[in-house]
This record gives C-alpha cells, structure tokens and sequence, in this order.
C-alpha cells in the first residue's frame, strides 16, 4: 500500500466531511448486546474452546485504575491513590485467571498480551512483576508471545521501563493527546515536551521493538498551529505507531467531561482540518495510514501486513498476527470466543462479588451469528485493507456493495474484477461506509464501546 500523501479532496468532498459533525451523544452507535447473556453462556463458550486446542488464544488484561481522571476520557476507570486496594484487585484477577485458564486448558500457546486501562504502569513494580507472574503461572506464555502494556508518561521511569522490559514486553504505548500547554490545561493533563522526549528516549535506549504515540484531535484550544507544532515534535522523534483518535464527547457516560466548554472545541471544518494535517503530516514522511486512525513506518509490522493484505482488527486494535479467540480479564474487560463479544461487569464491587463467589464475572455479550461474522469480517477488511473482494461480501453485504457504488461514483471508491478498492481520497469516508452497512461494531473505536460501561 503506497504511504504517498492522499489524493488532494476535492472541494465537495471537504464540505462533505465538515458537514459529519462532531460525535457527541447520539452520534455513537453501540452493540445490541444480549440481555440473556451471561456467566452460564460464556463458561460453555470457553468450553468449547477447549475442545479445539489448536485455535490460537490472546488476552486482553483491564487495569481500571488512575492516579487522577483526564477530562476527555471515556475508559472504564477508577481514581484511586490506595496501592492497598491495587492488590486486592490483583487477589482477585488471579482467581479470574485460573477460572479462565481451568475451563479453556491453560497448555496453548498465547499469541498476545495487551495490558490497558486505566493506566496500567500504575502499578508499583512489585505489583507489574506479579502480575506478570500470574499471568505465566495460569497461561503459556512463550517466547514470541507479543506482549504490549499502554502506559502514562507521568508515571514512567527508567527504572520501571527496564522492568517491564526485562519481563518481556517490548511492545509499549504512551498517551500523548497534545503537546500544547493550553490544550492539556483544557483537558487536565499535564506533561511537557521535555517529558515526553525524556520517556521516548529512555524507552529507545533500554530497547523496545515498539514504541506507539496515542493524539486526539478535536480538543478545546486546539487550532491548526497549535496542532501541527505538536505533529512536528512526534514527527522528530520518529514512533513505531502513531493513532490519531477523534475527540468523542460523552458526557452521559462519563460526565467529567463537562469540565470542557463546548465552546472551546474546534468546529467541523477545523476538527477534519486537523485530521487531513495529520494525515498529511505522516504519509509525507514515510508513514503507512493504516486503517481509520493509525500510521505505522513502512518497516512496521502493520504496514508490512497492510501492504500483503491481510492485515486485521480486534476489538483492541490493528494486528498482524490474529488470533481466533480473545479472552478479556478485569473489571470492564472485553473479549471475544466463539463468534460472541462479551465484556466483564465494569463496577468494580459488582466484578469483585462475582469473582469471590467463584463465579465468571461476565456482564453481557452480542452473539453473531454466521452471517454476522461474515459481515463483521468482511467490513474489518475493508477497514484494514482498503478493498472489498466480492467473495467475502456475497450474501451479507449486499447493500454495502451498492452504497460502495455509489460512493465510487464521488470519487471514494472505484470497482475492479473480483472487488471493490477504496481510493486515497474515499480512506477519509471509511467510517461513513461501514457505519452505512451496519457494521457491529464501530471498529474505529470498538474498545471505547466494549470498556466503556453503561
């Protein structure tokens, strides 16, 4: 896949975009979960699991805790400065784990381990070095197991990054949102650029494969100077990853978030502006734009898998090495086995009496059924991949091959034999033409939708 800058849009297609709007409220779709979906369901899914040991196994590990709660956020989190309370939830994390791990035959192999949150690297040492203990003692885990951690550059050290090296994870994330004194004081979150620069730098030298930058666009303060003096700055420091994520405001989940005036946000026309730069900003310089939001360097993983087609997404992001099951573990923490999205019960009381009572803590789940997963598949690979084979929406995407068409003829798309590609300029309607066929999920920010509780 060519890492050119896109095609330049033409002026209708700008006014097109400014007109989306921003996401609030009722722009957010989420999944028709299941009501009759619950612990009794899932532990015969994990069942059946096990009678297949050859499908391959991720996990997916929920921290729901801060130090302090940022204005923008939407995870499933709590604020707490009482590491008492951090190892009691791990107490009962690890008897989750072996309730897991008993009924799935904890011998496979497991592909991935992805830490999130919350803000996992607030754990003390202590409690990351045990964690990781237990996560080896009920799993296996193995050499090439890809183990990645998200982490908060306030609460980065040397000597926590040569820890969490040392226990194998050589995949890391740091949330950096915005560079601009202004707009982090808008959001409540401060971290300087000299910070950001020290933890990126200590993380090179120490020696991780990957190291992944997270921005939002679309904060109050934020304006196209502003914004591209923070793009120039990640762009010096050249990260693996860089996902670029949309301010999405939800204030009736998470009401923090009327902290931030309304009227300090960037209107449509300037939010897409702030997009397109970055878009810009990273394809020029040798960055692969994969999928809605992420930019991968040409020598990535992802923009490798990208370029031979096969790259995917889970309900945790863009990989190159799927696996067939994702088991979720924590307060809030999102999963899927056999063809069903489940997620935990994200109150923490509720997650702990189900754990102390022996019981899997799973809240709900969406079961798809085989036409469903078709379709959810079929759409993941035209986010991914940018193309639409006709064998894969045969049967179930039927009206997205129609809508595909008349996108094509705005200049988004355009056919050829055996599909349907997306062209430079339509990557920036991605998330109107799966929205448009009902795709489950809102794979731009399905770990938003699964983590976040009702």
């Amino acid at each position: 896949m060519s890492t050119a800058a896109p095609a330049e849009l033409s002026p209708e297609m700008v006014q097109r975009l400014s007109a989306r709007g921003q996401r609030f409220e009722s722009a957010v779709r989420s999944l028709d979960w299941g009501g009759d979906y619950g612990a009794e369901d899932y532990v015969r899914a994990l069942d059946e699991v096990a009678r297949h040991p050859a499908e391959t196994l991720s996990l997916y590990v929920h921290i729901p805790f801060c130090a302090g709660r940022c204005l923008y956020c939407g995870c499933n989190t709590t604020v707490t400065h009482d590491s008492a309370r951090m190892d009691a939830y791990l107490d009962l994390l690890d008897r989750e784990m072996a309730m897991v791990a008993e009924r799935i035959n904890g011998d496979r192999d497991v592909l991935q381990v992805h830490l999130a949150g919350g803000t996992p690297n607030y754990l003390s040492e202590a409690q990351l070095t045990r964690l990781t203990e237990m996560l080896e003692r009920r799993f296996h885990l193995v050499a090439d197991t890809e183990r990645s951690i998200e982490c908060d550059p306030r609460r980065t050290s040397a000597g926590q990054l040569e820890l969490l090296h040392a226990l194998g994870f050589h995949s890391i994330g740091f949330g950096v949102q915005d560079l601009d004194p202004e707009v982090q004081r808008a959001i409540g979150r401060i971290q300087s650029e000299e910070l950001i620069r020290d933890v990126y730098w200590m993380a090179r030298e120490i020696g991780f494969d990957s190291i992944s930058f997270d921005l939002i666009y679309g904060l109050p303060q934020q304006t196209a100077t502003t914004f591209s003096r923070t793009l120039d700055t990640v762009l010096e420091l050249a990260p693996d990853r860089v996902a670029c994520f949309g301010y999405a405001r939800q204030t009736l989940d998470g009401p923090h978030q009327h902290a931030i005036d309304v009227h300090e946000l960037p209107d449509n026309a300037t939010r897409e502006q702030l997009f397109r730069s970055a878009v810009a900003a990273f394809t020029q310089a040798e960055y692969a734009w994969i999928g809605l939001d992420t930019f991968a360097l040409e020598t990535d993983d992802l923009a490798l898998a990208q370029a031979e087609g096969r790259l995917h997404r889970s309900c945790i992001g863009y990989t190159a090495t799927p696996s067939a099951h994702l088991a979720g573990l924590g307060a809030g923490a999102i999963g899927e086995l056999q063809g069903t999205c489940v997620q935990n019960y994200p109150d923490l009381d509720t997650w702990r009496d189900h754990v102390v009572s022996g019981r899997i803590p799973v809240q709900r789940g969406h079961r798809l059924s085989e036409a469903g997963r078709r379709r959810r598949d079929a759409i993941s690979h035209l986010i991914c991949n940018l193309e639409l084979p006709h064998a894969m929406a045969d049967g179930c995407l039927d009206e997205g091959c129609r809508c595909g068409g008349a996108w094509a003829g705005g200049g988004v798309g355009w056919g050829r034999p055996g599909g349907w590609c997306v062209t430079e300029a339509g990557r920036f309607c991605l998330r109107e033409l799966c929205t448009e066929h009902d795709a489950y999920c809102q794979w731009d920010r399905a770990r938003w939708h699964f983590s976040h509780s009702d």
